[in-house]
C-alpha cells in the first residue's frame, strides 16, 4: 500500500488524458451574426462549381494529390472548420500554382480572381465575427521542456528528469506546447511516475523545512556530499585574497585622483552600513576619510568584505612602532602614487600578500599532541583537542612572555592576518585509499566518520551578520541531515573497543556496543562518560587530557540531544513546507480539502504503511508531482459557460509558461494573490521584469528553437567527421548557443525584429570564434565557457541569424551543401511560406560535392528545376539557398567547393532580379519580404503564447501586432505586449459546440 495515492493519481491522470483527448480543435463558438447571403449564394453558384471543375479530379477522397481531399468541403461550415487548409489553397491559387501549369484545365483570370476574393471575404467575415475569441485551449500535460524547467524552479536544482521521455510531437505550427500534441498515454504515465520518484529521491530534510540536492540523496554518502559541498562552496565564495584588499586600499588612498564621485562614495558607504547587521538601523555618515568603501572591490572583479577591508586599512595606516605590521607598512608606503600604473601596483600588492604569508608563518608554533597511557593517539577526544588548539591559534600569537610589548605587536599582526581564514580539508588526514583526493571538512580521524569546523577568522573578520547566520545554518544542517555526531560517536565506540589497544574493551564497556539501539541515549552516554574518564584518571592522564575527554562527551551529549529534539520538532515544519511545496507545484493556493488530503496521505503512510518520516515525505512529494494539478495545464471554462476572463493565477501561469517555459515565481504569485495582475500597468510591468530575467532562456530555446528549427541540434549527426574533424561536441554546443544568445539580447535590449535578419553583430566563444576566423583573445577561458558580443561580425561574414553555422550545418547533408534545404529554411521558417513536399518520383541530388562531375551544384539545380514537377516550388527558394554557397557544410567560409570549383552564389530571385551572396539575399529580404517576415513572426509568437493553432478569430490581433510594431520600429517587446494584452491571452472559453 506504500504507493496507494500515487497509483490513484496516475489513474486520475489517465482519466483526464482520455477526457481531454476529445478533439475540440475544430469546435467554434456560436455565431455572433448570420452568414451573409452573398457569400452563400456565391459559393453555391460560382465557387463550388469551380472546385468541382478544376480541383476535384486531383484532390478527391480517392486520389488525394498532395494528401489533400476537397470532397468534404461542399459546405461553408466545413471550410470554416478547416480554415488552415483553405489558407494554403488561397496562397497556391493566388500564386498561380493551382491548378499546376501542366493541367489542361486552367482557371481564367476572372475565375481565379473570383475564387481568391471569395476565400478572402469568407475569412475576413469569420475573423471579424469572432475577433478576440480565445478559442479552445486544450488541457495539456507539461511538455518535456516545461516539465524540466518547472522541476528546476520548483526544487532549485536542474535535475532534468525527462531525459528518458519520448520526444514531444509538434503541432502544425511546429511547437510542442499545445494540447493538440501533448497527449498522455499509459506508457508515459509510467515514465512520469519514475520521474516523480526520482525527483523525490533528491529530497533533503532540514531543521526548518526541506530542500533538494543536485544529486539523489537517499544514501548516507549522498547526503554527506551534499552538505559538505554546500559549506565548501560557501567558503570558496568568501575566499580572501589579501592582494585584492591591498589594491582596494591603494585605490581608496588615491580616490581623488581616480575620480570617485560623491555618489560613488555614498553608494560604497552603504556597503559598510550593512556589516552592522539587520538589527542596527542607526543612520551613519557616508564614510570617514579613515574608512575605505567596499565598493572599490568591483575594480578587482569580486565583492570584497567591507568589514575586513576596514580592518586591513587600519592595519596599513595606523601608526605602529615595531613588529611585522611595521614592516608591512613600510612596504605599503613604497607603492607607486601614479594612478596610471594600476597594473604594476596590482603586481606589487601580490608581493605584499606573499610578504604577509611569510611573516605569518614565522609566528606559528607547533602544537604538541596529547597522550594517554593505554590509549591510541588517534582517539577522537585527543584528535579533537589537538584540532581545537590549532584552530585557536589562527589569530593568536603564542609568545614566551619575556617581552610583553613585542608579543603584543605580533598579536595584533596575527589578529589582522590569520594563518588561514577557513579550512576545507586536512591533507595530513587524507585517506590513502582515495589517492590524491582529500576528505573535505574532516576532523582527521583514522577510519572514522567525523567533521571539524575551523573557520573562526572568516566568521569574525570577514562575514557580516547575515553571512554568519548562513554559515551557522549550513553547519547545523550538516549535523542534522547526516547525523554526523551520532555516526561519529558510534565509530568512536567501535574504534575504542576493537582497535588496539582497546581502551574501552573491558567487560564494563559491553553496554556501549555501536549496534545497540540505545547506545546514544542520554543515560548510556553519561555512563560511558563516567567509565571512560575513570579509566583515563586511573591511567594517570594529564589535566589537559581529562579536559579533552570531558569536552568530548559534553559536546557529544549536547549534539545528539539537539538532533533528537530537532527531529521531533521539525516534523511540523516539514509538513508545513510540504503544503507550501504543493501550492508552488500546483501554481495556486490549495483548497482546504486539498490541504487536508495532503496531511491525511502523510499520516496514512506513517501509521498504516509504517513508513519512516523521511520515506513518507518522499512519497508525499512524489504524489504531488504525479497530481494532474502539477502535470497538466488546464485553461478551460466550465462546460456551461462560454467566454470568461482568466483568474489571476491562471494568467500568472499563462504568462510564465509563455515567457519562461516554466512555473510562475513568487513575485507573480504575489500579484495573483493580490488579484491585480490583470491591471495593465501591473501586467506589463511583470512582462518587462520577466524578459530581463535569466529564465527568458526558456523562451529562447522553446519558442526560437522550434520556430527556427534548431531545438534538437544535439541529435544532428549527418556531418562527416573525417572530412570535417573540427565539428566536435564543443563546436556543436557553441553553434547551438549562438542563436539563443542573439535572441535573448534582442529580447532584453528591445531591439528590432529585423536585427534577426540584418544585424551586423553576433555572440561567440573561443571555439566559435576560431571556426569563424575571428581573431578574438580569450585569455581566461580554456573551456569555451566565456562568450563575448561581436558588434562587427559582418567583417567576418557573420551577423544575425542567416550566416549562423547552426542553420548552415543543420540544412546540409554532410558531404555537400544544400541550397535547396538552406533556401527552404529561409522561406519556410523565416518567411512563413507553405510549400508542399516534393513528389516521390524526383531523383535525389549527388551526396558528395567532391564527386559531382563536370557540373557544379548550382548547375545541377538549374537542370533539376527544368523538371516539370519541381520547377514551381524550386523557383521560390533555390536562388535564396544559393546565397549561402560561400559557406561549407558546417558553416565555414569558402571560395571553392569541395570539388575545387569556384563558388557560384548568384541566382535569380522570385522578383526576377539577379542577386549574389548573402548581401544579395539581405537586400531581397529588406526590399521585398519585410512584411512576410513580420507577419510570420507575429503568427508564430502568438501561436506559441496561446498554446494552440491559430484561428481566424486571431487575425485582428495579428493585424494589431503588425500595426503596433510598425509604429515602434518593430521592437521585440511591443510584440509581446500586444499578445499579453490581447483578448485571446486574457480569456478562456468553454467547449460547447455550435
Amino acid at each position: 500500500m506504500k504507493t496507494f495515492r500515487i497509483v490513484i493519481t496516475a489513474t486520475t491522470i489517465l482519466f483526464l488524458a482520455a477526457l481531454i483527448g476529445v478533439n475540440w480543435k475544430n469546435v467554434t463558438a456560436a455565431p455572433d451574426s448570420p452568414l451573409p447571403h452573398t457569400l452563400q449564394t456565391t459559393f453555391t453558384n460560382r465557387i463550388w462549381p469551380l472546385v468541382i471543375e478544376h480541383c476535384l479530379s486531383c484532390h478527391n477522397s480517392t486520389t488525394q494529390e498532395g494528401k489533400l481531399s476537397l470532397s468534404e468541403f461542399s459546405t461553408i461550415s466545413a471550410i470554416l472548420k478547416n480554415h488552415a487548409v483553405w489558407e494554403t489553397i488561397l496562397e497556391r491559387v493566388e500564386a498561380e500554382e493551382m491548378p499546376p501549369q501542366s493541367d489542361s484545365k486552367q482557371l481564367t483570370q476572372g475565375e481565379r480572381s473570383d475564387l481568391v476574393n471569395w476565400i478572402r471575404d469568407l475569412r475576413d467575415f469569420e475573423a471579424n465575427r469572432r475577433a478576440g475569441d480565445p478559442g479552445i485551449v486544450l488541457a495539456r500535460r507539461l511538455s518535456n521542456a516545461e516539465y524540466d524547467h518547472t522541476i528546476r524552479d520548483l526544487t532549485g536544482v536542474d535535475i532534468r528528469p525527462t531525459r528518458e521521455f519520448p520526444v514531444d510531437p509538434a503541432n502544425q505550427a511546429g511547437f510542442d506546447n499545445s494540447g493538440e500534441s501533448l497527449t498522455m498515454s499509459p506508457a508515459l504515465v509510467k515514465k512520469y511516475l519514475t520521474a516523480a520518484r526520482g525527483v523525490a529521491d533528491h529530497l533533503v530534510l532540514l531543521p526548518d523545512g526541506f530542500v533538494f540536492a543536485p544529486d539523489a540523496a537517499v544514501a548516507e554518502t549522498d547526503r554527506d556530499k551534499f552538505c559538505v559541498q554546500q559549506i565548501v562552496r560557501f567558503y570558496h565564495r568568501h575566499d580572501v585574497d589579501l592582494a585584492d584588499y591591498f589594491f582596494a586600499c591603494w585605490q581608496y588612498k588615491h580616490r581623488s585622483e581616480l575620480g570617485l564621485t560623491t555618489a560613488d562614495l555614498e553608494d560604497l558607504a552603504r556597503d559598510f552600513n550593512r556589516v552592522s547587521g539587520p538589527g542596527d538601523q542607526t543612520a551613519r555618515p557616508s564614510h570617514s576619510p579613515a574608512d575605505p568603501p567596499a565598493h572599490l572591490s568591483r575594480t578587482v572583479g569580486k565583492r570584497l568584505s567591507g568589514k575586513y577591508l576596514k580592518i586591513v586599512w587600519k592595519a596599513l595606516t595606523d601608526p605602529v612602532a615595531e613588529g611585522p605590521l611595521r614592516q608591512l607598512q613600510e612596504e605599503w608606503k613604497k607603492l607607486s602614487n601614479d594612478v596610471t600604473q594600476q597594473a604594476e601596483v596590482q603586481v606589487e600588492c601580490q608581493r605584499l600578500r606573499e610578504l604577509v604569508v611569510t611573516l605569518r608563518k614565522e609566528l606559528d608554533r607547533p602544537v604538541e599532541k596529547l597522550h594517554v597511557k593505554g590509549n591510541s593517539d588517534g582517539s577522537q577526544p585527543l584528535i579533537l583537542w589537538w584540532n581545537r588548539q590549532i584552530a585557536d591559534r589562527r589569530m593568536r600569537y603564542v609568545g614566551t612572555g619575556e617581552n610583553p610589548h613585542f608579543d603584543a605587536a605580533r598579536q595584533r599582526f596575527c589578529e589582522t592576518f590569520p594563518n588561514a581564514f577557513s579550512i576545507t580539508s586536512r591533507g595530513l588526514y587524507a585517506d590513502p585509499n582515495l589517492g590524491n583526493d582529500v576528505r573535505l571538512l574532516t576532523a582527521g580521524f583514522h577510519l572514522m566518520q567525523g567533521y571539524f569546523r575551523d573557520d573562526a577568522p572568516l566568521y569574525d573578520l570577514v562575514l557580516n551578520a547575515a553571512e554568519q547566520a548562513e554559515l551557522d545554518s549550513l553547519w547545523q544542517n550538516l549535523n542534522f541531515v547526516t547525523l554526523a555526531p551520532i555516526r561519529q560517536y558510534k565509530d568512536f565506540l567501535f574504534f575504542e573497543r576493537a582497535e588496539p589497544p582497546q581502551f574501552a574493551g573491558g567487560p564494563e564497556f559491553d553496554f556501549a556496543r555501536p549496534e545497540n539501539k540505545d547506545v546514544t541515549s542520554e543515560p548510556r552516554l553519561n555512563q560511558m562518560r563516567t567509565l571512560y574518564l575513570a579509566k583515563a584518571r586511573e591511567n594517570e592522564a594529564s589535566p589537559a587530557a581529562i579536559e579533552a575527554i570531558e569536552h568530548y562527551f559534553d559536546s557529544m551529549i549536547e549534539d545528539v540531544r539537539w538532533i533528537e529534539e530537532t527531529q521531533l520538532s521539525s516534523r511540523k515544519r516539514h509538513l508545513e513546507a510540504l503544503i507550501h511545496f504543493a501550492e508552488r507545484a500546483y501554481r495556486r493556493p490549495l483548497t482546504e480539502q486539498e490541504r487536508e488530503e495532503e496531511l491525511t496521505f502523510y499520516h496514512h503512510l506513517r501509521h498504516d504503511d509504517a513508513l519512516s518520516h523521511e520515506d513518507a515525505m518522499r512519497d508525499c512529494v512524489a504524489s504531488i508531482l504525479m497530481s494532474p494539478h502539477f502535470c497538466f495545464r488546464v485553461d478551460l471554462a466550465e462546460p456551461d459557460q462560454d467566454i470568461q476572463p482568466l483568474n489571476d493565477f491562471e494568467l500568472a501561469n499563462r504568462l510564465s509558461y509563455f515567457l519562461w517555459s516554466s512555473m510562475p515565481d513568487e513575485e507573480l504569485l504575489v500579484h495573483a494573490r493580490e488579484q491585480n495582475l490583470h491591471e495593465p500597468a501591473v501586467l506589463l510591468g511583470q512582462v518587462h521584469r520577466m524578459l530581463q530575467d535569466d529564465r527568458v532562456y526558456g523562451l529562447a530555446t522553446e519558442f526560437a528553437g522550434n520556430w527556427l528549427g534548431f531545438n534538437r541540434f544535439d541529435e544532428h549527426n549527418s556531418v562527416d567527421r573525417e572530412r570535417f574533424p573540427a565539428f566536435d561536441a564543443t563546436l556543436r554546443h557553441a553553434m547551438y548557443d549562438e542563436p539563443i544568445r542573439l535572441f535573448i539580447d534582442v529580447a532584453q535590449q528591445n531591439r528590432s525584429l529585423f536585427d534577426f535578419l540584418h544585424s551586423p553583430d553576433t555572440f561567440v566563444n573561443s571555439v566559435l570564434a576560431k571556426h569563424y576566423g575571428m581573431p578574438i583573445e580569450f585569455p581566461n577561458d580554456s573551456s569555451g565557457q566565456e562568450w563575448v558580443h561581436v558588434p562587427n561580425a559582418a567583417d567576418f561574414g557573420r551577423g544575425g541569424l542567416l550566416p549562423m553555422s547552426i542553420f548552415l550545418t543543420r540544412n546540409s547533408p554532410g558531404l555537400r551543401t544544400s541550397p535547396v534545404k538552406r533556401g527552404y529554411w529561409v522561406v519556410r521558417n523565416l518567411l512563413g511560406e507553405h510549400i508542399p513536399p516534393p513528389p516521390p518520383e524526383v531523383p535525389e541530388l549527388p551526396k558528395d560535392e567532391a564527386q559531382l562531375g563536370e557540373l557544379s551544384l548550382p548547375q545541377i539545380l538549374a537542370r533539376h528545376r527544368n523538371h516539370q514537377a519541381c520547377s514551381g516550388c524550386h523557383q521560390r527558394f533555390d536562388s535564396i539557398g544559393l546565397a549561402f554557397e560561400g559557406f561549407d557544410p558546417i558553416g565555414g567560409r569558402r571560395d571553392r567547393d569541395l570539388g575545387g570549383r569556384p563558388i557560384e552564389a548568384k541566382g535569380r530571385y522570385p522578383d526576377d532580379v539577379d542577386r549574389e551572396g548573402l548581401d544579395g539575399l539581405r537586400t531581397y529580404l529588406a526590399e521585398q519580404r519585410r512584411d512576410d517576415f513580420v507577419n510570420n513572426f507575429c503568427r508564430k509568437l502568438l501561436t506559441y503564447a496561446l498554446g494552440r493553432s491559430l484561428l481566424l478569430s486571431d487575425q485582428a490581433t495579428i493585424k494589431r501586432m503588425r500595426q503596433s510594431l510598425e509604429a515602434d520600429d518593430h521592437r521585440f517587446v511591443r510584440a509581446v505586449e500586444e499578445i499579453v494584452t490581447s483578448p485571446q491571452f486574457l480569456h478562456k472559453r468553454g467547449r460547447n459546440p455550435d
